[in-house]
C-alpha cells in the first residue's frame, strides 16, 4: 500500500510503500538523489517481513523544499517509523543508502533490530579508484538499474557535501565499533568500486557478518538474485527468531 507522509507541518511529503507482514524492514536506495529502485529486493523479502520502501526527500514522488542534509534524511526515516507505529526495524541500505542506514544505526540505535549494508562506499573520501571506476563505466562493465524518475542533482550535491562533513567526525570509527545491532555486510566481487571500505567497517563491528558474492556487481540482485535472496532471508529469519516474530 502506498502512503504519503506529511513532514515539518508543511506541504512536504514523503512517498512510501509497505508490503508483506512480519518483522519490519526499511529499504534505503542509493544516490544520493535517486528515487527508490529497491522493489526487486522488497519482492525477495515480503513473504516473511513487512517491507517499507520510500523516495527520499526531493527524489521521485517525494517533494522538496530546501537543500538536504544527512541529519534531515535521518529525521525523515524516524518520521516514517513513527507513522507506521513501528517500535524497531531492520534497516537495509544499498550504495549510498547503505551509508545512510549506517548513520541511522549510529543515531537511532534504539530503533534498529539489525543493519544490512550492501555495496556501500564506506566512511572515507579516497578517490584513488575513480579513474578505474570511470574506465569501467566507459567500457560498460557495470549493469545499471533503470530509474523511474531523474536524479535530483541538487539533493545529490548537498548530501554528498553533508556526508563528507559527517565522516570527518573525530569519534566516528569508535562509534561504529560500538554498534550492538546484528550487522551484515554484502558486496559483489565484480563491483567496479573498491570493497575495502566495506570490509573496513565490517571488521570494526563485533560479530558483524561479511559476505562477498561471486559474479555480482554493484547491483547484486541483477546478476545474483537467488544468492542475494538466500543471504538476506537467512539474516532476517535469524533476527525474527531472536525477536519472537
Amino acid at each position: 500500500m502506498e502512503q504519503y507522509i506529511s513532514l515539518d507541518q508543511s506541504s512536504l511529503s514523503l512517498w512510501t510503500k509497505r508490503e508483506g507482514g512480519g518483522i519490519p524492514i526499511l529499504l534505503c536506495s542509493g544516490g544520493p538523489g535517486c528515487c527508490d529502485y529497491l522493489e526487486p529486493v522488497a519482492d525477495m523479502l515480503s513473504d516473511l517481513a513487512q517491507v517499507i520502501r520510500f523516495d527520499q526527500r526531493g527524489c521521485g514522488r517525494s517533494n522538496y523544499t530546501d537543500a538536504c542534509q544527512l541529519q534531515t534524511c535521518l529525521t525523515d526515516i524516524e518520521e516514517i517509523r513513527k507513522y507506521y507505529q513501528i517500535e524497531k526495524w531492520i534497516i537495509v541500505g544499498h550504495s549510498w543508502g547503505a551509508d545512510l542506514a549506517l548513520a541511522y544505526t549510529l543515531y537511532y540505535p534504539e530503533s534498529v533490530y539489525g543493519l544490512v549494508y550492501m555495496s556501500g562506499t564506506g566512511v572515507q573520501n579516497d578517490r584513488d579508484w575513480k579513474a578505474t571506476y570511470q574506465k569501467g563505466i566507459a567500457e560498460n562493465k557495470e549493469q545499471m538499474v533503470m530509474l523511474d524518475y531523474p536524479v535530483n542533482k541538487e539533493v545529490h550535491r548537498s548530501l554528498i557535501d553533508s556526508w563528507r562533513a559527517f565522516i570527518k567526525e573525530p569519534e566516528l570509527l569508535r562509534r561504529i565499533s560500538e554498534i550492538k545491532a546484528p550487522s551484515y555486510f554484502l558486496y559483489g566481487d565484480e563491483d567496479i568500486r573498491p570493497s575495502w571500505p566495506i570490509q573496513q567497517i565490517a571488521h570494526l563491528i563485533k560479530d558483524a557478518q561479511l559476505h562477498c558474492i561471486k559474479g555480482a556487481g554493484h547491483y547484486i540482485w541483477l546478476q545474483k538474485p537467488d544468492s542475494l535472496q538466500e543471504l538476506l532471508k537467512g539474516f532476517v529469519k535469524q533476527i525474527a527468531l531472536q525477536q519472537n516474530f
